[in-house]
């Protein structure tokens, strides 16, 4: 997400820039992926390092980050800007004719400061808007269809797995029975069906909040989206190329973790079998424990604080 004004239609603050490209070791003659350009911050910082015979492939789904980015970035002639969701990483990369990141990949997960913040997105509740929160604006499915359209067990499960919120069933019977009258339209009126199910609490955060994560989650297929990327990500790398992934909360940090986890073990035998034959470990973790924004990042972007880095070497291939 960058905080510089440079315009009043996009703002971005670029998280843990420094920390999540110079964990790249960014060299000349090597490709690279941004797989999620949205201000182009992380991508900048990339582009500088490689010059001059470096390449760097950048992915955004979202029609305001691609314009603005490109216009950021238009004086890099060694930079390819897809307008694919990081999910198709693998296919993309297939038809560019590259066959292996050979030096590393940056994703800054979850939604960027601007689709927060512009009210027409609908993503946030502090703002009265039409149901939206697309990442992808050409998708033809909304929060709109998750709200009107999902049955009461769907809606438990979204908002109970991507939300964590411990008054589900409250919120959804009051959904359930409120569109029974008419459609939930905006995002003032989900909000506030959700604020009159739920007890008052001592917390400070709004109660839609998780709520509207969850739906966000759900609407845009990030879980399974990150899941499967990872997966094919780590097959694309070279040897010795790296993976830097910044998650947001604690539903894609653990993703992410048990992923790196997993392919970092020597062993991965289930317990009853009695040898292992398991192939040598694929990655080498960088950082056992997760990256923090600094303290001077968190008092300029305050929702740097959420923010958690993982990084990863790739060791060997796994391959027949």
């Amino acid at each position: 997400m960058e905080n510089k004004k440079t315009t009043p239609e996009f703002q971005h603050y670029t998280v843990m820039a420094n920390e999540a490209v110079d964990a790249l070791n960014c060299r000349p003659g090597k490709i690279y992926v941004d797989a999620t350009l949205g201000g182009g911050g992380h991508s900048e910082l990339i582009l500088r390092k490689i010059q001059p015979d470096g390449r760097l492939i950048a992915f955004d789904i979202d029609n305001d980050a691609i314009e603005y980015a490109s216009n950021r970035l238009k004086d890099y002639k060694n930079l390819t800007i897809v307008k694919e969701s990081y999910s198709n990483i693998k296919k993309v990369l297939q038809n560019l004719g590259i066959k292996e990141i050979t030096g590393g990949i940056v994703f800054d997960l979850g939604a960027s400061y601007h689709q927060l913040t512009k009210q027409e997105r609908g993503f946030s509740f502090m703002k009265d808007a039409p149901l939206d929160m697309r990442f992808n604006q050409d998708s033809d499915f909304s929060a709109y269809d998750v709200v009107n359209s999902y049955s009461e067990d769907d809606l438990i499960r979204i908002i109970s797995e991507y939300g964590e919120e411990k008054f589900t069933k409250r919120i959804v019977k009051n959904i359930i029975e409120c569109r029974k009258l008419k459609s939930i339209e905006t995002t003032g009126e989900l909000a506030e069906i959700i604020k009159n199910a739920v007890p008052k609490t001592k917390e400070k955060i709004h109660p839609a909040t998780r709520t509207f994560q969850a739906i966000r989650i759900e609407v845009n297929h990030e879980l399974q989206n990150i899941k499967n990327t990872l997966n094919d990500v780590l097959t694309l790398l070279s040897i010795d190329a790296i993976i830097s992934v910044i998650s947001f909360h604690s539903l894609e940090d653990r993703l992410v973790k048990q992923c790196f986890k997993y392919y970092a073990s020597k062993c991965r035998c289930k317990p009853n079998e009695p040898v292992c034959h398991c192939k040598p470990p694929m990655l080498e973790l960088i950082n056992k424990k997760p990256i923090m924004a600094s303290e001077d990042e968190v008092k300029e972007n305050p929702p740097s604080r959420s923010a958690k880095l993982r990084v990863a070497k790739k060791i060997s291939s796994w391959e027949n």
